[in-house]
C-alpha cells in the first residue's frame, strides 16, 4: 500500500484517526452499498412491488461473507463504478432465485449516494464527539482565566491587556456556531437518493417509485427530497465546506498557540509527553506537533473543499467525471478532519498555561500596554487629541530612555498636576484595564 499521510503505517494517528478510517474503509463502504440495497429490498416487498420473501431473503444475503474482492475490483475497472459488479455477487448469492429482485429500479448512483449520506453520518457523529470535547475543554479555560491579564496582541506587537479567558472564549465563540451550523447541515445533507436512471424514477411509475423512495428513506431513517440531487451536489459541498471552517478555526488556535509557545515567549506550551516534539540533534526541543498537525490539516481541508466546490459544477442529469472527484474527497476531507480534531482535543484539555510568563510579557515594554488607558483617563481634562499627543511623547521617552512608563507620565506637568502617583499606579495597572472583555467572555458561558 502506498505510503500515503492517511493510511500510513508510519505517521499512525497523526492524518486520521483508526476510527474514522475505518469507516471509509472498503469493508464499511461495501457494507453500506448492501445496507442500501437490503433496505430497498425490504421497502418494495412491504409495498408489494416484489415477492415479500425477496425482501427477507436479500436482507439475509446483504453481509460480506461471500464478497469475492478480487472479481469485484476486476469488474469496477471494466464497468468504472462498483454497484453493477457488486448487484452480480449479492443476485447469485441470495437463496432460491430471489436474488433476481436486487436493485429493483435503482441506479448506480441512488445507492452510492445513499451509502454515502449513511457513511457522512458516521463520520459526522464521531466528529461531533471530538468537537463536543474542545468545546468543553475551552470553555474550562474560560471560566478559570477569565480574569488572568495578558498581552494582546495586532500586528504581531502588544496592543491592550487583555485576559486569557477572554482570547479563549473568542475560540470557543467559533466552536459553539459550527456545532449550530452542523445540526442546520444535517436536514439537508441527510436525505435519501432513489431516482431512478434520469431522476425521472420512470422504470418503477410515479406511485410505485414514490413509494419505494418514502419507504426507503424510512428504513435508513433519513429524510426525502422534492426532488433528484444526483447533479446537484450543494449538500456534499456543504459538508466539505463545514469540515473546512472547523479546520480554519483550529487552525487558528494551533497559530496562536505555537506563537504563544514561542521561546521568547511561553506563556502556553502543548501537554507534556516524553519524547514528544523532540528533535533528532537538539535535546532542548519541544516543538508544538499537534499544533503543527491542526495548521496542516487546516490547509488540506481548504483544498478538498476547492475540489468539492468545483465538483458541483457538472453536466446535465448525470455527470461525466466530477462525481469521480467526490469519491477522492469526502472521505480524505473527513480523514483528515479526524485528525485535526482528534489533535485540538488532545491539545486543549491538556494545554499548559503561565500565568507568570503572561504577567512578564505584559511588563516588558515597561507599562506601555496601557498608554490607552492613561490617554483616556487624561482626555476628559485636556482633551482627547491633546492627551494623546503627550501620552505619545512619554512613550517615546520611555522607550528611549529604557525606563518605567510611570516615570515618564510623572514627568510631564499636564499629567502630573492631574493626576497623582498613586493614582497613576491605578491607571497603569493592566488588571485594571480589561474593559468588558470579562462580562463578554462570561456572556458568551452563560448564553451556550
Amino acid at each position: 500500500m502506498p505510503s500515503l499521510v492517511t493510511n500510513s503505517k508510519i505517521w499512525g494517528e497523526m492524518f486520521g484517526t483508526k476510527e474514522m478510517r475505518d469507516v471509509f474503509s472498503d469493508e464499511t463502504t461495501v457494507q453500506l452499498y448492501l445496507d442500501v440495497e437490503a433496505a430497498l429490498a425490504r421497502s418494495q416487498s412491504k409495498l408489494g412491488i416484489i415477492p415479500k420473501e425477496a425482501g427477507e431473503k436479500i436482507t439475509a444475503a446483504a453481509n460480506l461473507t461471500w464478497i469475492n474482492w478480487d472479481t469485484l475490483k476486476t469488474r469496477t475497472e471494466i464497468v468504472g463504478y462498483p454497484i453493477l459488479p457488486l448487484v452480480e455477487q449479492l443476485s447469485l448469492s441470495v437463496d432460491d432465485g430471489y436474488g433476481q429482485y436486487c436493485h429493483w429500479g435503482a441506479t448506480t448512483q441512488d445507492i452510492m449516494d445513499t451509502a454515502d449520506v449513511l457513511q457522512i453520518r458516521k463520520g459526522i457523529t464521531l466528529l461531533s464527539k471530538d468537537l463536543n470535547a474542545i468545546a468543553v475543554a475551552l470553555s474550562k479555560i474560560v471560566k478559570k482565566h477569565i480574569n488572568t491579564p495578558m498581552a494582546g496582541r495586532t500586528h504581531l506587537q502588544h496592543a491592550l491587556p487583555i485576559p486569557f479567558g477572554y482570547k479563549a472564549a473568542t475560540w470557543l465563540s467559533s466552536i459553539d456556531r459550527h456545532t449550530k451550523r452542523l445540526e442546520e447541515i444535517k436536514s439537508r445533507v441527510f436525505n435519501v437518493s432513489f431516482f431512478g436512471a434520469a431522476g425521472t424514477l420512470a422504470s418503477l411509475g410515479e406511485t410505485d417509485g414514490l413509494q419505494t423512495q418514502a419507504n426507503l428513506a424510512k428504513e435508513l431513517n433519513l429524510n426525502v427530497p422534492d426532488v433528484s440531487w444526483h447533479s446537484i451536489r450543494d449538500n456534499f459541498c456543504e459538508v466539505t465546506g463545514w469540515l473546512a471552517l472547523v479546520g480554519a478555526s483550529l487552525g487558528k488556535i494551533a497559530y496562536d498557540v505555537m506563537l504563544m509557545m514561542q521561546t521568547e515567549i511561553q506563556e502556553v506550551a502543548e501537554p507534556f509527553l516524553h519524547g514528544r516534539g523532540a528533535s533528532s540533534t537538539m535535546p532542548q526541543k519541544r516543538n508544538p506537533i499537534s499544533s503543527e498537525v491542526m495548521l496542516a490539516c487546516s490547509k488540506l481541508l481548504r483544498e478538498h473543499h476547492s475540489s468539492m466546490l468545483d465538483a458541483m459544477v457538472l453536466d446535465h442529469e448525470r455527470a461525466t467525471g466530477q462525481w469521480h472527484v467526490e469519491w477522492y474527497t469526502l472521505p480524505n476531507a473527513f480523514i483528515i478532519s479526524s485528525a485535526c480534531l482528534s489533535s485540538a482535543k488532545y491539545l486543549l484539555e491538556g494545554l499548559e498555561i503561565s500565568v507568570d510568563n503572561m504577567k512578564d510579557n505584559m511588563n516588558k515594554t515597561n507599562g506601555l500596554i496601557v498608554a490607552e488607558s492613561v490617554m483616556m483617563s487624561l482626555a476628559p481634562h485636556i482633551g482627547r487629541q491633546v492627551a494623546h499627543d503627550i501620552v505619545y511623547e512619554c512613550c517615546r521617552d520611555s522607550l528611549k530612555n529604557k525606563t518605567p512608563f510611570i516615570d515618564a507620565l510623572l514627568s510631564q506637568a499636564a499629567i502630573s498636576n492631574i493626576f497623582n502617583k498613586s493614582q497613576l499606579v491605578k491607571i497603569v495597572n493592566p488588571a485594571n484595564y480589561l474593559g468588558a472583555a470579562p462580562a463578554m467572555a462570561q456572556r458568551l458561558l452563560d448564553n451556550r
